[in-house]
């Protein structure tokens, strides 16, 4: 016994020190913000919610004022704007399907003059913002008045195409003629436009209101060929529009995504054994006919965005419970919590939590302690963030969004990461340290940079790609220019070394290239990564020019000495220590 006590003593030594070692990691990585994270926010149209914020506004008004949201939301540390493009059977952009919206020109079928959507969508690029393009798919109309739809509005070639309900002109989602139509539509914006994504909201067959009816008896009739009850076949008819609109676009542009932010509630455990354990009102697969789980099981959506806009004390539907139940049930595709800023603003006493400055703080630390199932959140909606409610918008830019975020990668979409860059350059001269580089070539998917990751460290740090406190910026790439980066925050006299990554439209990042300066007042340092072996024969796609901010000019100090340093990074056989955390090839 006492000769095996130094043993044992040994052994309890190991356990402890083990034990404190992934104690440690795990606190350092509950503490470390994430790298990757959905931050989005929606920009509703309808009724002139968040933009333009009047139908009278001239283009240039409308122009001038999304930018201003756009800048400031950039601020907030926003990566993704869900913007609506057809809020009711009209749209936001040059159609030959559709009449322009009355809320972009205060009467549908008028032409603002110009095509927004291309504005839109670069404006967001430009601040390297994805861009989904947000489409309510059964709405015709916010009233039944039909005099007022104009010429080139569908019901006037199809009015058997419609339904009308509770003050609402709806399409028909059992006709086979309607869902080809929106079809039609979404692929119209998907090949024309250049968006990354396709998304869907809430709408599906109306919310239930008392004494209303659907009448959809006679396509119930003629288009059930499998003899299913009324509530199945109704969400068939919703199950086929989600299957072939998840085929086309994927046949269409492999790069697009498809998502959609259902009613939080998919059903009451009570009801079915495989819901959640609430007690909500209107759950959207018995309620709207809409069976997100199953798409999310079938792979037919990319991501989900249910909207959880619930306090975490709110007694019938408590965040947490909710949160947890989607954690099991999104079938490893992204899951993106949609959070309701704007119930900060209301005046409920049904759900007095929001009052509480620190409830939506709660929610996204809480989605944090998912770090592998949730994946972000996306916030509705953007006049509601504006108006900065309860200081949150002050918490997201001092505290939980402080540093920036990747969006994160879908690998079943593409799992190709983009080629390192080459040629990248440091220049010290007082007062700044400057990085120019030039794209590396196609992947072998084709794929080009959509922007650059810059990190840098001191010699005191480790270098660890996971920590986005490291990043110093994220430049975004510009069609036939250099890229450019002056770190003005560059303490003189300090040595730093800077990794490069590239990353493309999908988020794949690249192996980084590493550059460091040599203790010299003022040198030129050249890091060049090794070239591909061959060529890949893929066209590269045309990425859309992102300008940097203006910087200034920076010259070489006339009394210094420059030092130049030309070093060159090998190809290796075996993947260092961040090839193997970046990836890459």
């Amino acid at each position: 016994m006492l000769r095996l006590f130094p043993v044992f003593r040994l052994a309890v030594f190991i356990l402890l020190a083990l034990f404190l070692t992934v104690f440690g990691r795990a606190l350092h990585a509950q503490n470390m913000p994430p790298k990757r994270e959905m931050r989005g926010v929606w920009i509703a149209t309808v009724e002139n919610i968040d933009w333009p914020s009047s139908r009278t506004l001239t283009p240039e008004q409308q122009r001038r004022e999304y930018r201003r949201m756009l800048d400031i939301q950039q601020r907030n540390g926003i990566n993704a704007v869900f913007v609506q493009v057809r809020p009711a059977s009209d749209a936001f952009y040059q159609s030959e399907l559709e009449p322009w919206s009355k809320w972009l020109t205060g009467q549908q079928g008028k032409s603002p003059g110009y095509d927004p959507l291309p504005f839109l969508i670069e404006e967001a690029h430009l601040r390297g913002m994805e861009f989904h393009a947000w489409f309510n798919p059964y709405r015709a109309s916010m009233d039944s008045v039909t005099r007022r739809l104009a010429p080139t509005h569908p019901f006037r070639q199809h009015p058997e195409w419609f339904l009308r309900y509770a003050g609402l002109l709806l399409y028909n989602p059992g006709l086979p003629e309607v869902r080809q139509h929106i079809t039609n539509v979404i692929l119209d914006v998907v090949r024309r436009y250049d968006i990354d994504g396709i998304h869907f909201d809430d709408y599906f067959y109306p919310y239930p209101e008392p004494g209303q009816k659907i009448h959809d008896e006679a396509a119930f009739q003629q288009y059930n060929p499998d003899g299913l009850a009324l509530a199945d076949w109704r969400r068939q008819n919703v199950n086929k529009l989600i299957e072939t609109l998840h085929d086309t676009i994927q046949g269409t542009k492999r790069w697009v995504k498809f998502g959609v932010s259902p009613f939080g509630v998919w059903m009451n455990k009570s009801a079915h054994p495989d819901g959640s354990d609430t007690r909500a009102g209107q759950p959207s697969y018995a309620n709207l006919y809409a069976d997100s789980r199953l798409w999310l099981q079938q792979g037919w959506i990319d991501y989900i965005v249910p909207q959880l806009y619930w306090s975490s004390t709110f007694r019938l539907v408590p965040y947490p419970v909710l949160l947890e139940w989607w954690t099991r049930n999104h079938f490893d595709r992204h899951l993106y919590i949609g959070q309701g800023f704007y119930r900060m603003l209301e005046n409920t006493r049904s759900d007095t939590s929001w009052r509480n400055p620190r409830e939506m703080p709660k929610q996204i630390r809480l989605n944090r302690s998912y770090p592998t199932e949730v994946s972000g959140s996306v916030f509705f909606s953007s006049k509601s963030l504006l108006r900065n409610p309860l200081h949150m918008q002050d918490s997201l830019r001092q505290n939980l969004f402080r540093y920036p975020a990747l969006v994160p990668a879908m690998p079943w979409l593409d799992a190709v990461p983009p080629r390192p860059v080459q040629n990248l350059v440091l220049t010290r001269t007082a007062p700044a340290i400057t990085l120019t580089w030039q794209p590396g070539p196609p992947a072998p998917d084709g794929d080009v940079a959509r922007y650059y990751v810059v990190y840098r460290f001191t010699k005191a740090q480790t270098p660890t790609p996971d920590d986005p406190r490291n990043i110093l910026a994220l430049v975004p790439a510009r069609a036939g220019v250099a890229p450019t980066l002056v770190d003005t925050a560059a303490v003189p006299g300090t040595d730093y070394a800077y990794y490069l990554t590239a990353v493309d439209r999908l988020h794949n990042e690249s192996r980084p290239v590493r550059v460091m300066t040599q203790g010299k007042a003022a040198e030129i340092i050249v890091a060049q990564a090794e070239a591909p072996a061959a060529a890949p024969t893929a066209p590269a796609p045309v990425a859309r020019p992102v300008p940097p901010a203006p910087r200034p000019t920076v010259k070489p100090a006339e009394t210094a000495t420059v030092t130049k340093i030309k070093t060159k990074t090998k190809a290796k056989k075996k993947r260092g220590f961040f090839g193997r955390l970046f990836g890459g090839r």
